[in-house]
């Protein structure tokens, strides 16, 4: 097995942690978008560096008219729980490549990565 080949990411998983979702931005991958679906406070106050907010009240419709059904997507929210049921959501609504981030946003700060917000 060469070199190159293990520094290419995995393929999106169902449950996701945020070390993969990591490996692909380092990797410069494009084809993927992250989700917050917490409150535009919640967002607007700290959210994973080029997450879009798509609230959960808005989510569906929003994907749909936006984001293209086979595109990758990283979906976190305040709890498990609540990353579960938009990536059920997003599921039933077509979209085929929807990765739960495990632990969502406060794994991410546990380990340092970027974040936007005020």
């Amino acid at each position: 097995m060469s070199n190159s080949s293990s520094i290419i990411p995995e393929p999106l998983k169902a449950q996701s942690l945020v070390y993969d979702l990591k490996k692909r931005l380092d990797w410069g991958e494009p084809a993927l978008t992250i989700i917050d679906i917490r409150d535009r406070e919640a967002f607007n106050s700290s959210h994973i560096s080029g997450a879009v907010s798509l609230p959960m009240n808005e989510l569906v419709n929003r994907a749909l008219n936006n984001l293209e059904l086979e595109r990758d997507l990283y979906v976190y929210g305040s709890t498990d729980e609540q990353t579960a049921d938009a990536a059920a959501q997003l599921r039933t609504a077509g979209y085929q490549n929807v990765a739960e981030l495990r632990g969502g946003l406060g794994a991410w700060q546990a380990n340092s990565f970027p974040l936007e917000g005020n």
